[in-house]
């Protein structure tokens, strides 16, 4: 029987943040304002002594958690493979900044640190001596273009099932089952001049699952502009879609999800996300033995709407579970 958490991680809140409309304690405070039980934090963003946590930044958190009554439950890792301009780091330099980021994760009082798949296999299973020492459980984001059966998933996959350890397992994003093309991008091409036909179009092949290069070629040999390029750009990226999303393998790798990333980019008037089929996979995690947050993770930042429709995600998730 499933144990579902709703929780808000703090990139959500990325423009209020950046323009210093919002301080980090705005943040917390927003998050508990909204009902979340716990919230995220991306350590590159919004940690003032990253990598390292410093006894101020520690006892700032403290206050904060204490004051409002919320948890913090994840710390956002980076895998900054090109943080050197003359080569990509090595495994083991990467191996040092991961230990580095649990030691992180572990004095902020998080139980989950969400990694990126850039660190690689090897990386990841030297990992699980460390994430057991520190007792923090370590996932692999699973992101668009990826997916849970994709094959550099799988290669994680087979980590955790070799290696038998518990803390390791996955950090599974909504996005990569999204149905339909993303609305802001959708609504800003249509602004900005692209002919709804060839919009139309360049969603029909994502669909079909036309190779990216040939249907290039064939929207701008329909007379494609710039406009929609640029929305063709994310339809075979980090906001792709599918006529059947991987709900199988969703189901396959749910006893090594550990945390969820509700990914949205817009929620109307009657609580319905615009392109994720939240319906499909909250039935899925509730008929699952998953024991965890779902963060709601907010990504159209320039929009202007992040607290609106943060709180309006929130909402959407406790009508569709019954909570």
């Amino acid at each position: 029987m499933s144990n579902i958490k709703l929780g808000v991680s703090l990139y959500s809140f990325t423009d209020e943040y950046v323009k210093g409309k919002f301080t980090l304690e705005d943040c917390v405070r927003t998050a508990a304002e909204f009902g979340a039980e716990g919230f995220e934090l991306v350590g590159t963003q919004m940690l003032p002594s990253y990598p390292y946590v410093s006894d101020k930044v520690l006892n700032e958190f403290k206050a904060m958690t204490n004051h409002y009554g919320i948890e913090f439950i994840s710390y956002g890792a980076n895998a900054d493979r090109g943080l050197r301009s003359d080569r990509d780091l090595t495994e083991e330099e990467l191996l040092q900044s991961s230990i580095i980021d649990l030691k992180t994760a572990n004095k902020l009082g998080c139980k989950i640190m969400r990694a990126q798949y850039l660190i690689g296999p090897s990386v990841f299973a030297k990992l699980a001596p460390y994430a057991e020492a520190y007792g923090i459980k370590v996932g692999i984001e699973i992101h668009n273009p990826e997916t849970p059966t994709s094959p550099n998933i799988q290669k994680f996959t087979e980590v955790i099932e070799k290696t038998g350890s518990p803390y390791l397992g996955f950090v599974t994003d909504f996005g990569t089952f999204a149905t339909r093309p993303n609305k802001p991008h959708w609504d800003e091409a249509l602004a900005n001049g692209a002919p709804l036909e060839l919009l139309e179009m360049a969603a029909q092949l994502r669909y079909d699952g036309v190779p990216m290069m040939e249907a290039r070629q064939r929207l701008l040999g329909a007379g494609a502009n710039g406009a929609v390029m640029g929305a063709f750009q994310g339809m075979y990226g980090f906001v792709t879609f599918y006529n059947e999303p991987d709900y199988a393998g969703l189901k396959q790798i749910m006893p090594h999800v550990i945390h969820f990333h509700g990914k949205f980019h817009y929620i109307d008037e009657n609580l319905e996300e615009a392109s994720i089929p939240y319906d499909k996979i909250l039935t899925i995690i509730q008929n699952s033995n998953f024991d965890g947050y779902i963060v709601s993770e907010y990504e159209d930042h320039i929009s202007g709407r992040a607290l609106e429709m943060t709180k309006r995600h929130l909402q959407m998730e406790r009508k569709l579970l019954g909570k």
